[in-house]
């Protein structure tokens, strides 16, 4: 934290830059100091000095920087072909070992690079003082390898103020007379993750057509064969890839996949994939470097599939080629074999008939690998992928040699399904993470937009670098653009996973809004975009329906829009404000996000009430079946802008994706508008009503109409819609049965309908329980009452409150606000800030403690609260969906009232297989939740405390509902109860 706080203070000091590398102390500054290196100033810029017998890519790397400076300061720097006949101030930029420039300061002494020689990818960054004869003064980059070099000279890039995103995104970059370097050394890496990566998959329709517009299509060709019409994922496609991954510090690909083939569709790519230093790689289901689309080019016709059982001999002269062909270039291997398209091998085959052919492939692939590239298999980096079912067959009993990286997944929906043991963490492969922020699959695709939870992805693979797997970590980015934030998030958190923790998430999304679009917009921006995608990542796009949300309860539906409004109001102020050149890249990256989102959520929402205004017999049925129908325009005409007139069209196609109208796990053919009723409304006026927390209206239902009540210490107030059922307006007058209950209006005309509040005057109502009515009158004479029940408790007030207290029958809480948080030693509840469907979260760290069985010495979250009527009580606990990482443990919790015995709960039973056609697994991504039940009986009224014990590490508390039998149904649960203001003080 003192760190955190130290590269804060920095940020500030240097805000007059206004743009740094996210994280980083910045060493750039506008202004010059003693003993600072001028880099550009006076319209003269320092020259560029490389070896040239260094990496290719360290010198490419160079003139992206020669750029760069330029695009900052209007001035190039000079690079000349011979550094040797350099005078005046320079950067010189090397590889040690590599640069003979770079070994000589070393060997001078000018330079100490004891802290990253023999280091990967590292780096240090100095200022000397007459470096080399006929050179002044000197900006060092020296890197221990050639990325390490290669990110030493995009970290100054990006600290200039060329964000990384200056392509994808247009981001502007802002102009800068003067550049200065501080004095010191600056040192960065090694990596915390040694591979960090991303797989383009899921890239069709948005990427592939986008692809095919800008760089054509593939010339058709027969040897090897080319089918016509496929997108042209050239070498020039590629070096944005590869130039983007290398800025945000990744070093890892897995390519295009769905109708590609990244080495024969272009044969520069994989030399140009090796010059930038890119490590290229293949999916899970792609061994040997050789893509799917390879065979079904050449044998898909006459043989089918590949499949090992039924043509070994081709497969293995198959494989051979691949790595044949890529030996020089740096990759790495995926070893095993997977049916095609995600399918086992041998089907209706047992498991050990699997396992045994696979054990063979296995076998067969090292030994060639010895033979094409090195006697010494263990020194060729191999991977084994234990997705789906290859994850069965491991704990079985299935094994590798100890040097291949066991690679595990997630349950595509960002869940982890397995972490390594401590013996499998002494395997010298180590282990690594496949991550989804995409997926085609069950229970639903989910590709269109972002929908990632930073705060979830930090605490998913921080489980994973605790837990060993960090020799890879590669994620699923589908169609790239969509994901541009989390994937830097993902790949800098590989970098350094020491850097973020649960509480400074918020403080990532600022500095990058700061530095796409400076500072002065940067905390709101930042809210703006963690609210969204929390909004996304609790229920994605693609799963939404019209009953997702409740209309009746809580006011769910209702807050949703109002919500999502809010942020959408609040990214229009904000884009109206920006200067001119900033206006794209806030559109893409925030604003076309939020107005997509709000769009469609309301979509559904409007949906829904229109349903239940035809089932009311509302006159404004079918203005809602209207209102349906603009919505479903507006995103259709909004994604129509996103393709064709932002940026002059640069991005067209990247929002073709289907989004609305799934009924079932693959998208439909196109976008669907939700079903609605129009009904014939009668001329004649009619009265309806309506309340808060029930679907039935009067006239037409044959229970009283009664509100939700109230209570002098939450003090919410409640609504009854009064409603039109026919053409003509009319009149109506509201009367109360008491006078403390307060109406927002005592007559009105109603033409289709409006919103009645009622409310409490808690200085005039009885003390305990007090009943009242509410008299509505309308067309024709006709009324109704309905009834109206508040509650004055005389044992308990506002002041004396110490806790939350119950209300209509439930208590609702937010984890963090506990009123004691009592570790065990070292372990202890922390707050992840952001991790949660309404709020944050509570999770234990370290996230290696030992499990506590029995859990009454382990740590616990206390929270007090005020019953009024407790007897037999339900306790739901809203829980994140990890998963049973831990082989042979579930995950557990437990629970207990004041004295009693913990009480404990599985969570995740052990076991638990996460798959589709696991009904519970699959409840738990569609909700981003799963719900710990346990029941508790309370014997007295008044103050309770409710203790959640810690059992096994990983479990990730979100929220709290006690219910006392007055829980509704709704998708996020009742708003927070009120808490005193002694609990007030209490909480952290």
């Amino acid at each position: 934290m003192r760190s955190f706080l130290l590269v804060v203070l920095c940020a500030f000091l240097c805000s007059s830059l206004e743009a740094f590398a996210i994280g980083q102390v910045p060493y750039v500054s506008a202004f010059p100091e003693s003993g600072s290196f001028v880099l550009a100033g006076k319209k003269k810029a320092a020259s560029i000095c490389v070896d040239p017998g260094d990496w290719p890519g360290v010198i490419r790397a160079a003139r992206d920087l020669q750029t760069d400076i330029a695009r900052v300061t209007s001035v190039k720097p000079v690079m000349p072909d011979e550094p040797g006949k350099l005078t005046g101030d320079a950067v010189i930029i090397g590889t040690i070992g590599r640069s003979r420039m770079i070994d000589d300061l070393i060997r001078a002494g000018k330079i100490d690079a004891g802290r990253i020689s023999g280091q990967w990818e590292s780096f240090l960054l100095q200022v000397v003082r007459r470096p080399l004869p006929g050179i002044a003064n000197a900006l060092v980059i020296a890197g221990s390898d050639k990325r390490g070099a290669i990110y030493g000279i995009y970290d100054l890039s990006e600290q200039i103020g060329v964000s990384p995103l200056h392509w994808w995104a247009d981001v502007p970059v802002k102009h800068k007379d003067a550049l200065y370097i501080k004095p010191g050394a600056y040192i960065q890496g090694p990596p915390s993750v040694k591979y960090r990566g991303i797989f383009i998959n899921d890239e069709s329709p948005d990427l592939s057509n986008w692809v095919r517009e800008v760089y054509g299509t593939v010339p058709v060709r027969n040897d090897p064969p080319i089918p016509p019409d496929v997108a042209n994922y050239n070498s020039r496609f590629y070096s944005r890839i590869f130039e983007v991954i290398l800025r945000m510090k990744g070093n890892y690909l897995w390519p295009a996949m769905w109708n590609n083939a990244f080495n024969e569709d272009d044969p520069d790519n994989a030399r140009l994939a090796d010059e930038y230093g890119i490590v290229m790689g293949t999916s899970h289901q792609e061994p040997m470097l050789r893509a799917q689309k390879e065979w079904d080019r050449r044998y898909q016709k006459k043989l089918g599939s590949w499949n090992y059982y039924k043509t070994p001999d081709i497969l293995r002269d198959f494989w051979r080629q691949g790595i044949r062909r890529n030996k020089n270039f740096e990759s790495i291997l995926t070893i095993g074999l997977r049916g095609a398209n995600d399918t086992p091998m041998i089907p209706g085959g047992t498991v050990a008939q699997s396992m045994a052919l696979l054990e063979e492939i296995v076998a067969v692939q090292r030994k060639m690998i010895a033979e094409e590239i090195s006697p010494d298999v263990t020194k060729v980096p191999q991977l084994w992928c234990l997705y789906k079912e290859v994850q069965e067959y491991y704990g079985a009993g299935l094994r590798v040699p100890d040097d291949v990286t066991l690679l595990w997944a997630d349950d595509n929906w960002g869940n982890v399904r397995r972490l390594p043991t401590e013996a499998e963490r002494r395997r010298t492969g180590g282990a690594g993470i496949y991550y989804h922020f995409d997926y085609v699959g069950g229970p639903r695709n989910y590709k269109w937009i972002n929908t990632v939870s930073l705060p979830a992805v930090w605490e998913q693979m921080s489980l994973a670098k605790e837990y060993g797997a960090d020799r890879i970590w590669i994620v699923n980015v589908g169609h790239f653009k969509h994901v541009l934030l989390p994937m830097e998030f993902f790949l800098q958190l590989g970098w350094d996973t020491g850097r973020w923790t649960g509480q400074n998430i918020g403080e990532y999304t600022r500095l990058w809004a700061a530095r796409e679009f400076g500072p002065e917009f940067s905390t709101e921006i930042a809210e703006i975009v963690s609210a969204y995608t929390r909004f996304n990542s609790r229920r994605k796009p693609e799963l939404l329906e019209p009953g997702t949300y409740s209309l009746t309860n809580y006011r769910e539906a209702e807050s949703i829009v109002a919500d999502f409004r809010d942020l959408e109001s609040r990214a229009e102020r904000i884009s109206s404000r920006l200067p001119q050149d900033a206006k794209d890249a806030f559109y893409e990256l925030v604003l076309f996000p939020v107005k997509a989102c709000a769009q469609v959520n309301e979509l559904y929402i409007a949906a829904a009430r229109n349903a239940l205004y035809a089932q009311q017999g509302r006159a404004a049925t079918n203005d809602l079946a209207d209102e349906v129908r603009r919505l479903f325009d507006a995103d259709a005409a909004l994604m129509n802008r996103y393709n064709h007139a932002f940026a002059g069209g640069k991005w067209n196609h990247f929002m073709d994706q289907v989004h609305i109208g799934y009924t079932m796990w693959q998208d439909p053919r196109q976008n669907v508008m939700p079903r609605v009723t129009r009904i014939e409304v009668p001329q004649a006026a009619a009265m309806g009503v309506a309340v808060e927390g029930s679907a039935s209206a009067w006239p037409g239902t044959d229970t009283a109409l009664s509100l939700p009540s109230f209570d002098s210490l939450n003090r919410r107030r409640r609504y009854l819609d009064i409603f039109n059922r026919g053409q003509e307006p009319f009149e109506f007058t509201a009367t109360t049965g008491a006078p403390w209950i307060l109406l927002s209006a005592a007559r009105g005309n109603i033409e289709k309908e409006t919103r009645l509040w009622v409310d409490i005057d808690w200085k005039r109502v009885p003390k305990g329980a007090a009943g009242g009515t509410v008299k509505v009158t309308g067309a024709g004479g006709a009324g109704v009452d309905i009834r109206v029940a508040a509650f004055n408790p005389t044992v308990i007030t506002r002041e004396t409150l110490d806790g939350f207290v119950e209300e209509d029958g439930y208590v609702s809480i937010e984890a963090e606000h506990y009123w004691k948080n009592i570790p065990a030693g070292k372990v202890r509840w922390e707050k992840i800030d952001g991790y949660g469907r309404t709020l944050s979260a509570m999770s234990i760290l370290p996230m290696t403690a030992p499990s506590v069985i029995p859990p009454g010495n382990s740590p616990c979250l206390e929270y007090r609260m005020y019953l009024f009527n407790p007897q037999k009580v339900d306790v739901l606990a809203t829980i994140a969906p990890t998963l049973n990482f831990v082989p042979d443990r579930g995950l557990r919790c437990a629970v207990s009232f004041d004295d009693q015995p913990p009480r404990i709960i599985d969570i995740v039973p052990k076991g638990f297989d996460a798959r589709n056609g696991n009904r519970e697994w699959e409840e738990s991504v569609r909700n981003a939740c799963r719900v710990a039940r346990s029941t508790h009986t309370l014997s007295n009224p008044g103050h309770h405390t409710l203790k959640f014990w810690m059992v096994d590490p990983g479990v990730v508390l979100q929220k709290i509902v006690v219910d006392l039998g007055g829980l509704k149904r709704s998708y996020l649960g009742p708003p927070e109860s009120y808490f005193g203001k002694k609990s007030r003080s209490a909480m952290n």
